[in-house]
This record gives structure tokens, sequence and C-alpha cells, in this order.
């Protein structure tokens, strides 16, 4: 009997409560096995999504090919990129991608207006796949988002060899109120594109992951577009409010139907 075959019969006979787990997770729960082996279209699928995930961290970043030639002219995208000089360096040397070389750091104060309410940040991480696959769509609803809230934005611009702790340069060069990263996420088994948006109220030489917010999970199966943007917005308004980030300030998500009727 062929595994797929094999495997939409298994799935008639599971509990119903087995099926709900399966259907809230990309995660391979409860996939059967062959003897003490996965069946081949386990193994099969483990291998295609290792090899997603090494394409996902050694594909290079290219401003019109992944975010699209409409996106980038209509948002007036710039880039920079830090002192890594390749993906070599940027993978051994995680420093080089926390700084900007000196040409990146005099093109940022030439062309993008400082002391803006939101500046939303671009970096292809550990994962260009993720950037291509996440950033249009949730771009485009935060811009819209803070044009809503009479938030004044900065010039949007996206960052080669991108590290997290590149916001603090960026708060050091730019002084927005609330920075926003949007970054690939280390690709995994189950997925290659992962997005997450790490956020900072004033960051600045010397912060740290605890002065950041983190929004996670960032693709088709998790935490979809408007959902992160709502999020993103939301958290960036409290912020604002109460001047902080970090771990004094804690992201409050709307009670879910799951939740309440728990």
């Amino acid at each position: 009997m062929a595994g797929e075959d094999h495997d939409r019969l298994a799935s008639a006979e599971w509990p119903e409560i087995v099926r709900k787990i399966r259907a809230r997770t990309p995660a391979r729960l409860l996939a059967g096995r062959s003897g003490a082996a996965y069946r081949t279209a386990t193994q099969l699928e483990l291998r295609q999504a290792h090899a997603a995930a090494r394409d996902a961290v050694r594909l290079e970043f290219d401003l019109q090919r992944d975010l699209g030639a409409d996106f980038a002219r209509k948002g007036e995208l710039l880039e920079v990129r830090t002192q890594a000089a390749d993906k070599d360096e940027y993978l051994l040397h995680p420093d080089l991608g926390r700084q900007f070389t000196p040409q990146s750091r005099d093109a940022l104060l030439k062309q993008c207006p400082p002391g803006r309410d939101l500046q939303i940040v671009i970096g292809d991480g550990l994962s260009v796949a993720a950037v291509s696959a996440q950033v249009p769509a949730l771009a485009e609803l935060l811009f819209e988002g803070a044009r809503a809230r009479n938030w004044t934005l900065g010039r949007t611009f996206a960052v080669r060899y991108c590290r997290v702790g590149i916001l603090n340069q960026i708060g050091d060069l730019l002084v927005p109120q609330v920075a926003v990263l949007l970054i690939g996420e280390r690709p995994g088994l189950a997925t290659a594109e992962s997005l997450s948006a790490y956020m900072a109220y004033r960051p600045q030489k010397g912060h740290t992951d605890a002065d950041r917010n983190l929004i996670s999970n960032i693709h088709q199966r998790g935490v979809g577009p408007r959902e992160a943007a709502d999020r993103i917005l939301n958290l960036a308004a409290r912020m604002m409010a109460t001047q902080i980030s970090g771990f004094r300030l804690r992201e409050e998500l709307p009670v879910s139907d799951d939740r309440q009727l728990g």
C-alpha cells in the first residue's frame, strides 16, 4: 500500500482529539512508524524540510526579487548593509551583523528623517524565504494602521546581513519612538518561512533583548499577517503610552473563544 494511502486510512481511524491536535500545529506529531523508523513519506518530508531550511539560510537577499519591484518602488525602499562582508562572515561573526558600515550610516542619516513615531526596518536575518513570503503583506498593513493612528512614519529600509542588535544603532541614528524590525527567523523543520517582529521603545546603545519585545512565528500556519499587524500596532501604541518596552511591558492579547470557554 502506498504511503499516502496508508496515511489517509490511518488518519480516518484516529480519535477526534488527535485530528484536532494535528490540525493546530505543523509539528510532526503522531506521524506513525514502520518498525522502529518513520514511514518513507515522513522521511522524505523531513529531508525536504531540511533542504528548504538550508536554502533559506544561505540565500542572498535581493530587494527587487524578494520584496517585489512594485513594493520596493511604492515604499521608496532603501537598502543598507552591516559590516559582514558576505554570508559566511555573517554566520561566523554575529557581532558584525549588529553594526552598519560607515557608508550605510551616512545613507541613513542623509535619506531617512529622524524622530518619527514608528520606524519599520526589514532585515534578511536567517531566512530570506521568510522575508519574501511575509513582509510585503505585513508591511502594507502596518503602514495602513500607522496612518490610521496619525503616527509619523520613518522611511522604511532593508538591511542585508542583519542581526537583531542592529536596533540599537537604528535608535542612535534615527531616534524613533518605536522601532520595529521584521526579520527572518532561524528556519526549522516545520517551516523555513517564519518571520519575527522585534520591537523597542527608543532603542539605544547598550540595550539587550531584555529591552525588546518579540512577536514570532509569523507565517501561514502560525500568526497570520492581519493578526501580526494588529499585535505590532497595539504593542507599539502601549510602548508610546508607557514609554517602556521589554520585560517591563507585557503584551495584552485578546481572550480567545477557547480561553473563555476553558
